[in-house]
C-alpha cells in the first residue's frame, strides 16, 4: 500500500505546497496513507487474518485508493496551527491582521473536510450475557 506520484502531485496542488521544503514526499504520503477507502470493486484494505482470529491484515486484492480530501484537511490544519499564535496589531499608522492567515488556512481545512469520502462502520452485534438465574441471589 504506497501512495502513487501522481496522489502526491495532487496533494501538493491541494495544500499549495509544490516544494518539499515544508512537506516531503514521504511525509505527505504518511497523510495520504492514513485514509485508505474501499477500491472500485469493494475490496478493503484490511481482510480478518486467517492465521491469526481477531486481527486484520493487509488485503492483495485491494487497489491502493485514498481519501485525498481527508489527507488535505490534515495538513490545511497543521499548517494553520503553525500560525495559532500570531495576532493582529497597529504600528506606525499601518494596521496588520496576522491573524487573517490562520482563519483562511482553517477555512481550507474546513472545505477539504467537507469534501472527505463517506466513511461506514458495519457493526457487528455481541450475544447477550447470560442471565442470572432467579435463583442465584
Amino acid at each position: 500500500m504506497a501512495a502513487t506520484a501522481a496522489q502526491i502531485a495532487q496533494i501538493r496542488r491541494m495544500v499549495n505546497e509544490p516544494t518539499v521544503a515544508d512537506y516531503s514526499d514521504a511525509l505527505v504520503t504518511e497523510y495520504i496513507e492514513r485514509y485508505p477507502l474501499v477500491d472500485a470493486r469493494g475490496e478493503d484494505p484490511w481482510v480478518e487474518s486467517t492465521t491469526v482470529p481477531g486481527s486484520l491484515e493487509e488485503n492483495d486484492d485491494w487497489t491502493a485508493t485514498y481519501d485525498l480530501a481527508a489527507a488535505a484537511a490534515d495538513i490545511w490544519a497543521e499548517k494553520a496551527s503553525s500560525l495559532a499564535g500570531d495576532f493582529d496589531f497597529n504600528a506606525d499608522g499601518g494596521s496588520y491582521s496576522r491573524s487573517q492567515a490562520y482563519e483562511q488556512f482553517m477555512k481550507q481545512s474546513r472545505y477539504w473536510r467537507a469534501r472527505r469520502s463517506i466513511q461506514t462502520i458495519t457493526l457487528a452485534p455481541a450475544p447477550l450475557p447470560p442471565e442470572p438465574d432467579a435463583f442465584d441471589v
